[in-house]
């Protein structure tokens, strides 16, 4: 191949000087051309016999060197040649009379040859050549990237990054690795491939492969291939598209901490609990408790309802299943408390009337506490120690003690004191101790008694005879006794309330109403109603209403229900008829 290219310049360096001196021929060195374009080789020529007196030829070199002929023109004739890569492609045009253009269409990869322009004199006594190499482009497509989709091990020794293809081009492309917009070049780390495939259509296809060992840093890097190729007159760049490749690093640490709640945790919670490492290769994960060892192979537990016993140090260790190294780290968890509040006196107390109640509120907490005391939902105190003075009975009964721990929300305690003021009866005067109601009638009496020991409630009539209960029940404030009385007459009904203190009374007075005096209105209405009636008819009779005069006929048309038509007649002799009250029959004259 040496041999055959040395001599190809050889022929050429003839070629272009001539043989002799006085045919001159001046050709470019190449012409630059895509392919499928247009090629057209100049040649400028001198000849001391005139254009009329010259042999133009036109030739090309195979790859072997050898001469083609594919134009042959003389003073008689031009032609050409058939059978050739050429035929019908071609053309030979004069733009002068010294300037030769051999146009080539269509150009294709086979035709980037060596073309001769060959010029000889009639006489055949003198000749000159000169050549043109013809350079064929083509632009190749878009190049294409792959990275490694199954992720790379940082303990790998330079893994596969990715591939970079591509293809269609002529003259061979060149491809580039870039990281971050930083060319990378072979070295201890980095390692790069090519592979080059002629196809079929005589276009180069290039594929790229780039190794490299990476760190966990390159976890956001961007890689990209570059292409650089040729075209006629530059070199052109054209970059793939970006990719980022998954690192697999294993863990340097690992970090275990309550999920939630957030904040302060106390007694009674769901505490959850969650382990990670800064690694993201595949590990098993374990949660301990140090202080009872207890251990769970998870990344993520819940322990619920949380007891003081279960703070403490938790640990997570990561175990990676490719290094087996294991990698710790730890939390402490602390969890609150508020104990049951202890009111002393407990239960229920005793305080005389007048006398003075003292009462202690108290909780064991690891947080700070309030107190407050309430009684009937309002607050009277906000100490431990409750001191109420001068007890009374409005001042008896329950109260609570609430305690609570601002520092979480909703932790608190309470504990209830029922007290006692111990002292005589006292009855709560009624609404209504006079009253009025018809005979045979049934009133309810109702005796509200405060006072402890809890008051003996009885009832007695004005004639001293002791009357039973219907109900007795026990309120907050003592004892509620109710009487249902049925009214005979005018009555007094006394309720009597006795303990050992002492004793009280309050006393009904009941007026009974009789029923005879509704019965005479009711027949004094009916007798006025009666009256007025007779009078009306009499009127009626005499015609000093609805216009009567003389004799009379009117008739009833037609019944709603049965259609039936009733006639009434009346004339000056028809008697007229009266009835008394007591029925008897009237003449007309009364």
């Amino acid at each position: 191949m040496e041999a055959a290219a040395r001599l190809v310049g050889l022929l050429l360096l003839l070629h272009t000087f001539g043989a002799w001196a006085n045919v001159k021929v001046e050709m470019e060195d190449r012409v630059e051309v895509f392919r499928g374009a247009t090629a057209q080789i100049s040649c400028l020529y001198e000849s001391p016999e005139g254009t009329g007196g010259t042999i133009i030829e036109w030739l090309y070199l195979t790859r072997s060197a050898e001469r083609r002929s594919i134009y042959y023109q003389d003073a008689s004739m031009h032609r050409f040649l058939p059978g050739t890569p050429f035929t019908d492609r071609i053309s030979v045009n004069s733009s002068s009379a010294t300037q030769l253009t051999l146009t080539i269409d269509s150009v294709r990869l086979e035709d980037e040859l060596v073309y001769i322009c060959r010029i000889t004199t009639l006489t055949h006594t003198e000749h000159g050549e000169g050549s043109t190499r013809l350079k064929v482009f083509a632009t190749p497509d878009r190049p294409t990237i792959e990275g490694t989709v199954t992720g790379i091990s940082t303990t790998e020794d330079k893994p596969k990054i990715a591939t970079c293809e591509v293809r269609n081009s002529f003259p061979r492309p060149n491809i580039t690795w870039y990281r971050n917009k930083t060319p990378l070049q072979v070295s201890s780390n980095v390692s790069i491939s090519h592979r080059t495939t002629s196809e079929s259509s005589g276009l180069y296809s290039v594929t790229s492969e780039l190794r490299m060992r990476v760190t966990k840093e390159v976890k956001n890097d961007f890689f990209y291939c570059e292409v650089s190729y040729f075209v006629p007159g530059e070199t052109r760049m054209m970059d793939s598209l970006l990719i980022n490749v998954t690192v697999l690093y294993p863990s340097t640490a690992v970090s275990i901490w309550v999920e939630s709640p957030k904040g302060k945790i106390k007694e009674g919670d769901r505490v959850e609990l969650h382990c990670q490492g800064n690694g993201n290769m595949p590990s098993s994960f374990t949660i301990m408790h140090e202080m009872s060892g207890e251990s769970w192979d998870t990344n993520m537990k819940v322990l619920q309802d949380v007891k003081v016993q279960n703070q403490g140090v938790y640990s997570c260790s990561s175990l990676d299943y490719e290094t087996s190294e294991e990698v710790r780290g730890n939390t402490t968890l602390e969890i609150h408390f508020l104990r049951d509040a202890v009111v002393i006196p407990e239960d229920s107390t005793v305080v005389p009337y007048k006398e003075k109640l003292e009462a202690s509120c108290n909780a064991v907490s690891s947080l700070a506490t309030q107190t407050v005391w309430l009684k009937d939902k309002k607050a009277i105190s906000r100490e431990h120690m409750l001191v109420v003075d001068g007890m009374t009975y409005d001042k008896a009964g329950t109260y609570v003690c609430v305690i609570s721990a601002p520092e979480i929300e909703g932790m608190e305690t309470s504990a209830t004191l029922l007290v006692h003021v111990q002292g005589p009866p006292e009855i709560m005067q009624p609404n209504v101790t006079e009253m009025e109601d018809f005979l045979e009638s049934d009133v309810d009496l109702t005796c509200n008694v405060r006072g402890f020991p809890e008051p003996t409630v009885t009832w007695t009539s004005s004639d001293g005879k002791v009357l039973k209960a219907a109900t007795q029940k026990q309120t907050e404030q003592g004892v509620q006794s109710t009487l249902k009385f049925k009214i005979v007459s005018d009555s007094t009904v006394v309720c009597n309330a006795s303990n050992a203190h002492g004793a009280n009374t309050v006393t009904f007075n009941i007026k009974a109403k009789g029923r005879g005096v509704i019965i005479a209105v009711v027949i004094i209405c009916i007798l006025l109603l009666a009256i007025l009636g007779s009078v009306l008819y009499f009127l009626y009779k005499k015609g000093k209403i609805c216009g009567r005069s003389g004799k009379q006929e009117f008739t009833k048309e037609k019944s709603n229900k049965d259609n039936t038509v009733v006639e009434m007649k009346r004339d000056n002799t028809e008697e007229a008829v009266l009835l008394g009250v007591n029925g008897e029959k009237q003449p007309p004259s009364d």
